[in-house]
């Protein structure tokens, strides 16, 4: 069986049998590593991540990204009663809430709220660091992120969550190469 692993700005090709997985780890990435575990231990169809919000303190969306298919209605919906259960806690209050078959994590940063909902199993820790850790990339992007960068440079910042998060699970944490690809366009587009 041939296993492919796309992690943003890498291909790899393993041609092995996922059983025999075990042999396997010393001769190869951590990133094949990964997805092999992946397979074998997280339930098919399960995805870590629901889905990702940033908004500000009026409630107004400024960034989604569902990774689950949801009709739109359903969408508008589900980010009124997230955005108001969470613009409504004190900041001595938990940043993890239990919300319907599935928890929100979320994060104050100034004027944003970034808001993550996560299936029931998932390490509420590792989702609260990620959300610090994508403000960082952030940060180092823009020199000091505000809302308006991220309103004028939405798709930079797509890209900056797309290289660190792949189909709901988190598959990149290192700055310099989540922003690689943007530094590679920027250069492009100066020139």
């Amino acid at each position: 069986m041939e296993v492919k692993l796309c992690v943003p700005g890498h291909i790899y090709s393993v041609t092995e049998d996922l059983d025999s997985c075990d042999k396997l780890r010393g001769s190869t990435t951590l990133a094949i590593n990964f997805y092999l575990y992946l397979e074998r231990y997280r339930p098919k169809g399960k995805k870590m991540i629901k889905f990702f919000l940033m908004v500000n303190k009026q409630g107004q969306t400024r960034l989604s990204k569902y990774y689950e298919h949801m009709e739109m209605n359903k969408r508008t919906l589900l980010e009124t009663e997230v955005i108001k259960s969470c613009l409504s806690r004190s900041s001595e209050q938990c940043s993890f809430i239990e919300y319907k078959d599935f928890k929100l994590i979320y994060r104050q940063y100034a004027a944003l709220f970034i808001v993550v909902g996560v299936n029931d199993t998932e390490n509420e820790m590792a989702i609260y660091e990620f959300i610090h850790n994508f403000v960082e990339v952030l940060d180092e992007y823009f020199s000091r992120v505000s809302e308006l960068d991220i309103m004028f440079n939405l798709d930079k910042v797509h890209i900056i969550l797309d290289e660190m998060v792949l189909n709901g699970c988190i598959v990149e944490t290192n700055r310099a190469r989540i922003l690689a690809p943007l530094l590679i366009f920027d250069k492009m587009s100066e020139s």
